[in-house]
């Protein structure tokens, strides 16, 4: 953050816009008391505050209701609201009071929702409200909310519309960040926009359009950092058709909605879209890590392919970088060797017992082309940076042999100089031969890496493009309108 200023008054919606990194996260958490500003002041009314912790803020009269849910899944809808402010007496919880009020509020809010219910029995939507409903339990007068659409369906959104038209009609200042700009347009009287951590300025809804707000969301060139690459792509090597997931939480949701593609060999082909657009789930579908049911045809180099579980993609040559590496794609209390060979045990060592000659003779080389910066290969992956973490992950994928590498978010979490280094390693590995496809939700890393991109929107392809044809405010369109006329 640098130097941002907003303002917003009683009765407001105030939307807050920008690109994934934009620094929209950091605000909430600011004015959620989980970072202290260094610089700045907050007001309130007219007092200055200074929140040292969420206490503060909710003290302050801020709610912020975060993307991720903060529920416990085991407790009631009642017990979630006044988690931790439970009405007593002599130290002992008064159910009956504490059901009257969860009850009396949830039905201020318009929400039908039973506050004896557990949590885990509702749907994630459901569920978002109740949040909201916790939230404003405290009686804030501030109420921000983060993405807060995109776990529901039309109708729970549409809800959820309601009843901030309803609180913001009894005097309630809401900030709204969304990706979703209908939603923006829908709602907002006036819209911030956000890059770069700073703020571009604050403009009355109506005076703007979907294309001169994206404008300023991505108006910045494409960096340096990504090196020029002339590639000739071969061979159709993957190729999936009509293939759809459906959202385990939410009954008959999908999250990727008949989405069809080719990848060939030595192509990059970069997968554009905001949070919610079904990015990682199409990857993890292909890959056969979604948990939910998923249907459509898998061809791998002109087969089809039944990939029903990762050791199925696996064994047919793919490999997946997946977005978070220190849950799922590394044993951080491992070393980087056995990290490097977790993916290409069998082959290195047999099904019975672990050749650790064999490993090391295999990895070192790898080791030493990535230029891993640790003091061996017995080194322990939890306490690498970010960026060596990474590149012991491509590892992994590389010693299996792998010839078709999904890659996600493969730089977030990693300072920039490191983010250099995966952009030439992505490069290289496209040029001997390997096929890519890569999702990232900066959209330079997209325009600047891929030969094709394709952007998706609400589980659907909703624009493909050549590297050529391809422009911020065309991609970001694409991602934010689902307009198929702009590919």
């Amino acid at each position: 953050m640098d130097g941002v200023s907003l303002d917003l008054y009683p009765g407001e919606i105030h939307a807050v816009v920008g690109e994934n990194g934009a620094g929209k996260s950091t605000l909430i958490k600011i004015l959620a008391g989980v970072y202290t500003q260094d610089e700045g002041e907050i007001s309130i009314a007219g007092r200055p505050c200074h929140f040292r912790n969420a206490g503060d803020s909710r003290d302050a009269g801020v709610a912020v209701v975060f993307q991720e849910l903060s529920l416990v899944p085991e407790l009631t809808v009642g017990e979630n609201i006044f988690l931790g402010r439970e009405p007593s007496r002599f130290g002992i919880v008064q159910w009956a009071e504490l059901y009257a009020e969860a009850e009396k509020l949830l039905r201020d809010l318009g929400l039908n929702i039973n506050p004896r219910t557990q949590v885990a029995s509702l749907g994630t939507g459901q569920q978002q409200l109740v949040e909201i409903a916790k939230a404003f339990s405290h009686h804030g007068r501030i109420l921000v909310l983060d993405e807060p659409t995109a776990a529901l369906s039309g109708g729970e959104a549409e809800s959820l519309f309601s009843i901030l038209d309803t609180l913001a009609a009894r005097g309630t200042g809401i900030i709204y960040v969304s990706h979703r700009l209908e939603e923006v347009f829908r709602l907002s009287s006036r819209v911030t926009v956000l890059r770069d951590g700073q703020d571009l300025g604050t403009t009355a809804t109506h005076e703007l359009t979907e294309q001169r707000v994206i404008a300023r969301m991505v108006g910045r060139e494409v960096s340096q950092l990504f090196p020029v690459s002339r590639r000739s792509p071969g061979e159709v090597v993957l190729e999936v058709r009509h293939l759809s997931a459906y959202d385990e939480q939410v009954p008959g949701k999908l999250a990727v909605n008949d989405v069809s593609f080719t990848v060939r060999r030595g192509e990059v082909l970069g997968i554009a879209g905001l949070v919610g657009a079904g990015r990682t789930e199409l990857l993890m579908s292909i890959f056969g890590a979604f948990p939910g049911r998923v249907r459509g045809e898998i061809l791998v180099r002109g087969h089809a392919t039944r990939i029903s579980r990762p050791a199925d993609a696996i064994a047919h040559g793919l490999g997946f970088v997946t977005e978070d590496r220190k849950r799922s794609g590394l044993v951080l209390d491992q070393t980087i060797l056995s990290n490097m060979t977790l993916a290409a045990l069998t082959r290195l060592s047999g099904k019975l017992l672990t050749d650790e000659s064999r490993e090391i003779a295999a990895s070192g080389p790898l080791f030493d082309r990535l230029r891993v910066k640790a003091g061996s290969l017995f080194s322990l992956t939890g306490v690498l940076s970010g960026g060596n973490q990474q590149k012991v992950v491509l590892a992994k994928w590389l010693m299996n042999e792998t010839q078709i590498l999904l890659l996600d978010e493969p730089t977030r979490g990693i300072d920039v100089g490191a983010k250099q280094e995966i952009y030439g390693m992505i490069n290289e590995l496209a040029r001997s031969g390997l096929a890519i496809v890569m999702v990232s939700s900066e959209l330079p890393e997209v325009l600047g890496l891929s030969d094709r991109i394709l952007v998706m929107r609400h589980g659907r392809v909703t624009g493909e493009f050549t590297r050529e044809q391809a422009s911020p405010e065309a991609v970001m369109s694409c991602a934010t309108t689902g307009q198929v006329a702009c590919a």
